[in-house]
């Protein structure tokens, strides 16, 4: 899969192109893509998606200082581009989200970005769809823009799951009230994060129960507790652990959320591998406990409550 950058169409084919931000790669996102690889094949057309970083929420909440505007990703950058590529998409063109951007009119974003620099000749939108300046442009202005440079346009309807729509606010919803299953039905998958493994402070390995700790990259987690987790990149085989996602208020006050995972019956360096932790179930949520033993006997009781619950779901 090509990723591109900036402003150039030099060497790229025409494309059939849909645009959105993508987080997560959810199921209403994979029946745009389906239909896009789709669409492109009988065209002979490239199949590109166009999405943004930062997310336009996360731009403008911090050029306003609102940061409860921002929402939680679902998915880093590079976790977006392997869903992306995963789907079959030809070509990601990853347009930097700026003040310039956004202050772009419908005209100038359809004639500048579309025609000239992707070179769409077929458009794909979900059917909330705004653009330009001021989200000042719709599905039917797209289409009569389109039209005066040789782009057809054309709308993806509402993806459903159990009668709701299936969006990326609908899957933070179920992570932050710890629903696993129900984030599993929208996004097609477990939900995962991936990092790469960087040294921590290793206090997890002076109370008896060693760690990995990944690094995310998130802006903040979608979800925090404690997990039971396969953990992904290791061996042939997903292996199972326990994972605590959150800001360890028992041993610091700091505030910043961090991942460690243990893994059952492990041991080996896992330092600088790129590592993804599969989240199947929730345990509890995090806690401050007065003292390091309470601690341990809790860190104890999680990992027996992990090794059954994926006990449980190997057997079903």
């Amino acid at each position: 899969m090509l990723v591109t950058r900036g402003a150039t169409r030099a060497g790229h084919t025409p494309v059939a192109l849909t645009i959105g931000n993508f987080d997560g790669v959810h199921k209403g996102h994979q029946a745009i893509l389906s239909r896009l690889v789709h669409e492109a094949r009988e065209r002979a057309l490239c199949s590109c998606v166009m999405t943004f970083e930062p997310h336009p929420r996360e731009f403008f909440g911090r050029i306003q200082g609102k940061p409860e505007i921002v929402p939680t990703r679902l998915t880093s950058l590079r976790e977006k581009l392997e869903l992306l590529d995963a789907s079959g998409v030809e070509r990601v063109h990853v347009q930097r989200f700026s003040k310039a951007f956004a202050e772009l009119t419908p005209d100038q974003f359809v004639h500048e970005l579309l025609d000239h620099y992707l070179g769409a000749r077929w458009v794909l939108i979900g059917d909330d769809f705004c653009f330009g300046r001021g989200r000042a442009g719709n599905f039917a202005l797209l289409r009569r823009l389109g039209g005066m440079y040789g782009i057809e346009v054309q709308a993806m309807g509402t993806v459903a799951q159990d009668g709701a729509r299936v969006s990326s606010v609908a899957v933070r919803a179920a992570l932050t009230d710890g629903d696993l299953a129900r984030a599993s039905l929208l996004l097609g998958r477990a939900y995962s994060i991936s990092g790469r493994v960087v040294h921590g402070d290793k206090f997890g390995r002076e109370l008896g129960f060693p760690t990995a700790n990944i690094q995310i990259q998130h802006n903040r987690p979608p979800l925090l507790g404690i997990f039971a987790v396969r953990m992904h990149g290791i061996a042939a085989h997903a292996l199972p652990g326990v994972a605590s996602l959150g800001v360890r208020p028992t041993v610091t006050s700091a505030g910043t959320a961090v991942l460690e995972v243990h893994l059952f019956d492990f041991t080996g360096d896992l330092y600088g591998r790129h590592l993804r932790v599969e989240f199947l179930h929730k345990i509890r949520d995090e806690a401050k406990y007065p003292d390091i033993a309470t601690l341990r006997a809790q860190i104890a009781r999680d990992c027996e409550d992990a090794r059954n619950l994926l006990m449980e779901k190997s057997d079903g």
